[in-house]
């Protein structure tokens, strides 16, 4: 990982030579401070890096680990800030004000497509100079890194997009961008084409790679097993997703790759606080993360920190902390146990909350201590830092609740100092649970329950011994294993894994776009306005919002093609339907 670091900011910005004409005359002008694009392309090791370093190409107007549109979107947060006219992510928790207009949509489009270009530009040198350079091994598992990172880049534009121009090192190379329809493919193709790269980065990957951020065969692995689950439920609308439109091989390729994975050197943090914690940012449970660093690690004025989650550090406990990304009350109601277990059907009939050294009946799972603050609890572990009703910047709109996996602990200093907070957080894009809950989910539609079950177990067992950091909520915390009856037929192991994927995964930037991949997430939202616009805490109402909000099935599945970008070449692109 070092030696990435070392090199991340080898190569600058690609550029030709500069041309400047007076009558007849022409005279080359060497750029001063860039590398030239033919010596940065002889040099594919370093274009390989570069392409690694768009990892974490993130600002607060185009997040890289999408929470606006995975978790803001959804019924596990509310947007925060200062409004509902602070940022333009508004329309993305509403869905019903949703267009193509705003300029995060346009920043997010183009930092994914400049990332795709440093891959294609990296295939290129390695096709040209990687095997004199690098000799043929090493060329052919940079060629799978890049392949590897393009993948990851694509599925996130179609996740988000759907209909999406692809743009291979083959349009680099014959400058075919502006002549490249984005409905050349079919969501299908465009998908397999993605998994190709997977496929290619899982073939010639190790298991292991000496530097740490680089990707390898497992997170390959992990990925296909992803994108195979996202076809195995449908295309991703309503009306032909879900359980009544399962492609049962595809859910085998689900298991077969997470068979992989589950026989790797990765596997559960003992403790699921830890996850969270800069000391554990590369632990087991990490199969692959967008690395950061801070300025005193890799001695630079900023460090390589993490520019997509500026704005969510916790208002009052960072000098910049914006308080977006806040914890929903339908989400905090989702903890609520019964005799250990989840209260499936009555969760969100009425409001509760905990308070801390004043436990009542109601019991919790311990990961809401790991994933929301609350006033009266110790932010992120540490009781100097322990949350008032004062460390929310708008409460009559967006509540008290915080979130906390994606930030520090307010012991480790200021990340950065100055006018912007950001953090030196990795972005981790798989953890080992997060993989065997894919799992769990094909080996239900596949119909082996009883390992489903022994997966969901192991995770839920692993949330029970989580109390180290949060002692002061143990007398407020219940948790118990699912019996067997749980698990006895598909629609009610279905549901077990569906809310455990919740609990686990919560404020993580996944729950949105597993609602749509089941098939279900107009039912969920629309149920989730009505609710949540009546949210109360301690005499505080807000949401109140959500009385205009409304998803609409057939539509809002998928994101509009930016504005700027239909319009960039007119005629090119076609829009998403409903928009």
């Amino acid at each position: 990982m070092k030696a990435i670091y070392k090199s991340i900011f080898a190569v600058g910005v690609l550029c030709g030579s500069v041309a400047l004409t007076s009558c007849d005359d022409f005279i080359d002008v060497e750029p001063q401070g860039v590398v030239s694009e033919q010596l940065a392309m002889e040099n594919p090791d370093k274009m390989t890096i570069a392409a690694y370093a768009s990892l974490g190409d993130c600002w607060y107007d185009c997040p890289l680990n999408l929470w606006p549109y995975g978790d803001v979107a959804s019924d596990d947060a509310l947007k925060g800030g200062s409004g509902t006219t602070d940022t333009g992510y508004h329309p993305m928790e509403v869905w019903s004000s949703l267009t193509s207009t705003p300029g995060e949509f346009d920043a997010l489009w183009y930092r994914l497509y400049c990332a795709i270009s440093r891959c294609n530009r990296a295939l290129v040198s390695l096709d040209e100079y990687g095997e004199a350079k690098l000799g043929a091994e090493v060329a052919r598992q940079r060629v799978g890194e890049v392949k590897f990172l393009r993948g990851h880049f694509y599925f996130k534009l179609i996740t988000m997009f759907r209909q999406i121009p692809w743009i291979d090192e083959e349009v680099y190379k014959t400058t075919a961008h502006e002549q490249t329809r984005n409905d050349e493919f079919t969501y299908e193709e465009l998908f397999q084409k993605i998994i190709a790269d997977f496929e290619e980065a899982y073939n010639v990957l190790p298991a292991q790679q000496e530097d740490g951020g680089r990707t390898n065969k497992i997170a390959a692995a992990a990925y296909l097993a992803k994108c195979y689950l996202t076809l195995a439920w449908g295309d991703g609308y309503e009306a032909t997703t879900g359980v009544s439109h399962i492609n049962l091989q595809y859910m085998q390729k689900v298991v077969e790759y997470t068979n992989v994975v589950k026989n790797s050197q990765f596997g559960y943090l003992e403790d699921f606080g830890d996850i969270f914690l800069s000391e554990y940012r590369n632990s087991k449970e990490s199969i692959f993360s967008v690395q950061t660093s801070t300025y005193e690690e890799d001695n630079t004025a900023e460090g390589r920190a993490n520019w997509s989650n500026v704005l969510n550090g916790c208002w009052g406990i960072w000098s910049c902390g914006w308080d977006f990304h806040k914890p929903s009350q339908n989400l905090v109601n989702a903890f609520k146990t019964k005799d250990g277990l989840p209260m499936f059907n009555d969760f969100n009939n009425e409001i509760a909350y905990p308070v801390n050294g004043q436990p009542t009946a109601q019991k919790w799972d311990p990961r809401l201590f790991h994933t929301v603050g609350m006033p009266t609890f110790p932010y992120k572990y540490e009781k100097e830092y322990t949350l008032t009703k004062d460390n929310s910047r708008t409460p009559n709109t967006y509540g008290y609740y915080t979130s906390m996996k994606e930030v520090p602990q307010r012991s480790e200093g200021e990340t950065y100092k100055g006018s912007w907070q950001h953090f030196a957080m990795n972005d981790i894009i798989f953890r080992y649970t997060d993989v065997m809950l894919m799992r769990a989910e094909a080996l239900i539609e596949t119909g082996n329950l009883s390992e489903a079950q022994q997966i969901i177990n192991n995770i839920r067992q692993r949330a029970k011994n989580s109390m180290k950091h949060i002692e002061y909520a143990a007398d407020q915390c219940d948790i118990a294993l699912y019996p067997d009856n749980y698990f006895q037929d598909k629609e009610t192991a279905r549901q077990c894994l569906r809310w455990e994927r919740r609990l686990e995964m919560a404020m993580e930037g996944s729950r949105f776009f597993d609602l749509k991949r089941w098939g279900m997430a107009s039912q969920t939202l629309n149920a989730f306005f009505e609710s949540e616009q009546n949210a109360v805490y301690d005499g505080q109402t807000y949401a109140q919002y959500y009385k205009d909000a409304h998803f609409t099935a057939g539509k809002n599945e998928f994101y509009p093609v930016p504005y700027n970008q239909l319009y960039y070449v007119p005629g090119l692109y076609v829009q998403n339907k409903g928009y």
